[in-house]
């Protein structure tokens, strides 16, 4: 008997063995994602290894990209062929844009492999997201990025830190009511109360730009500094805005005049921090400023429930988020979050899995967003999530920048139904007149890219009111006609065109 039990014993040592030297000859697979907060995620890890061991062949290891650093780190690890990052976080805005990075040939095209191991990718995501990521890119027409199933529409919004508006004896009818350019005297009063060293106006500039002028981002346009504009109609945004189905450089006209020189007013007042100015200090700024709930009013490109997401809830105040338009479907927000494999990748097919099983399957989606159960987070009575406060510090991915989020559990702060209803809310959304269209800059390249230099130098002081705009936005439009804007109007223009006479 004992002969046998050690036979047993000496059997199951081996097979332990055989899984350990398995799993270590395993290959390891990377992703960099966006807009994170993760400090520690040894424990998310294990469990995600010991998950899709089976289920993709491989291990995963994350670049946690945060705000203020993804662009550079992307862009860097796509443009040297970086083969140990495997997987990337793109869109239609990020500085490794979609259509463009697509078309120089930084992204696998996945039609081939979402034939063969997708049929679950394709129950889970709809049919158009998919279209939308369907693209002209360097190895023909395809689809070169998972799509993420999130907030298919935008909505740009006034953060409200209502707790201290209140305290200053303002009230939210106040804000509608004065508007943009009517804030000075709330302000004043804030930085009354608060203090020299308080800053009342919490702005994303770019994003500030375009809910005052009612500008939307164009697709396949410059990714890091918008050239571009396409203007709403702020009372139906189905319906033509008041220049028409006509793009426009955005710095030339009589709206972004006034928009710059309203920020340039309350720069000069000190409502506006400094630091939001710096290309290299704006994003850290203004995230710091919000989690510390320093501001009166700020910029939010807002997503269906934003307010009950950890980000929100730990600042400790009470936060509305006050719309400009109606949300509003267009190609951008149809390509607002979306992960691409590098062309780089040594392991294409164990990353494409990965991304299959990602976005269908509720388990790991929750795992990679929410953390470990126990851990991160605990269930209640009616099986909603509970997040533990201090392992929520270490551990707050982006949830809408990592793919399908109608598969996570409904959360406390958010209710039950929450995801139901948020199907429901961008199922509700009207389309732009212009929704799907996508420039093709590949013929004007090079004038992209001077223009882009261009305004790297001026839009974004411009945007903050940290210039003055009598003086520096004529300049700025010299220095874009002088590299082309014109020839690069024209190309949009006559896509545009084209693609609306169809």
């Amino acid at each position: 008997m004992k002969k046998f039990l050690s036979l047993i014993l000496a059997f199951a040592m081996i097979l332990s063995v055989a899984a350990i030297a398995h799993a270590d000859d395993l290959p390891v697979i990377t992703i960099m994602f966006h807009g994170s907060n993760v400090s520690d995620d040894s424990a998310v890890l294990e469990k995600v290894n010991e998950y899709i061991a089976d289920k993709v062949g491989a291990k995963l290891e994350v670049i946690w990209g945060t705000w203020g650093d993804f662009d550079e780190k992307a862009v860097n690890a796509l443009v040297s062929s970086d083969s140990d990052v495997d997987m990337v976080f793109t869109c239609s805005w990020s500085a490794d844009e979609y259509n463009s990075y697509a078309k120089q040939g930084y992204f696998v095209k996945l039609d081939d492999m979402i034939a063969e191991y997708g049929d679950a990718l394709k129950a889970a995501i709809p049919e158009s997201l998919m279209q939308a990521a369907t693209i002209e890119g360097a190895d023909g027409m395809g689809i070169y990025a998972i799509n993420g199933f999130k907030d298919t529409a935008t909505q740009n919004t006034w953060d409200i830190n209502v707790t201290l508006l209140n305290e200053l004896g303002y009230t939210l009818d106040d804000v509608k009511n004065l508007g943009f350019f009517g804030w000075d005297e709330i302000f004043a009063k804030a930085k009354e109360v608060k203090g020299d060293s308080f800053y009342p106006f919490l702005v994303e500039p770019m994003v500030a730009e375009r809910m005052v002028t009612n500008s939307v981002i164009i697709a396949g346009d410059s990714g890091s500094v918008n050239l571009l504009s396409l203007y709403l109609n702020p009372e139906d945004v189905s319906k033509d805005g008041a220049y028409g189905n006509v793009l426009l450089n955005k710095f030339a006209t009589p709206e972004y005049k006034a928009f710059a020189e309203q920020m340039r007013k309350y720069y000069q007042a000190g409502y506006i921090d400094p630091a939001l100015s710096v290309a290299e200090t704006s994003n850290d700024a203004r995230t710091n400023h919000q989690k510390e709930a320093s501001y009166l009013i700020g910029t939010q490109s807002y997503a269906y429930g934003y307010e009950y997401s950890a980000d929100v809830l730990s600042r400790g105040v009470e936060v509305t988020f006050l719309p400009c338009t109606d949300p509003y479907v267009d190609t951008t927000a149809s390509q607002g979050a979306m992960v691409a494999i590098n062309s780089a990748s040594e392991h294409p097919v164990e990353s494409f899995k990965f991304l299959a099983l990602l976005n269908s399957d509720p388990y790991l989606m929750t795992l990679l967003n929410y953390g470990v159960e126990g851990i991160h987070y605990t269930l209640d009575e009616n099986g909603l999530v509970v997040f533990d406060d201090a392992a929520r510090a270490t551990y707050s991915p982006w949830t809408n920048g990592m793919g399908n989020v109608t598969i996570l559990p409904d959360t406390a702060a958010e209710g039950k139904g929450f995801r139901a209803a948020f199907q429901a809310y961008y199922a509700g959304a009207k389309g732009i007149p212009s929704l799907g269209f996508v420039f093709d800059n590949s013929a004007v390249s090079n004038e992209m890219a001077a223009l882009a230099n261009v305004a790297a130098q001026y839009a974004l002081p411009l945007d903050c009111g940290a210039v003055d705009p009598e003086t520096e936005l004529p300049k700025f439009l010299d220095a874009l006609n002088a590299a082309g804007m014109e020839t690069y109007l024209a190309a949009a223009n006559d896509q545009l065109s084209a693609y609306l006479a169809k």
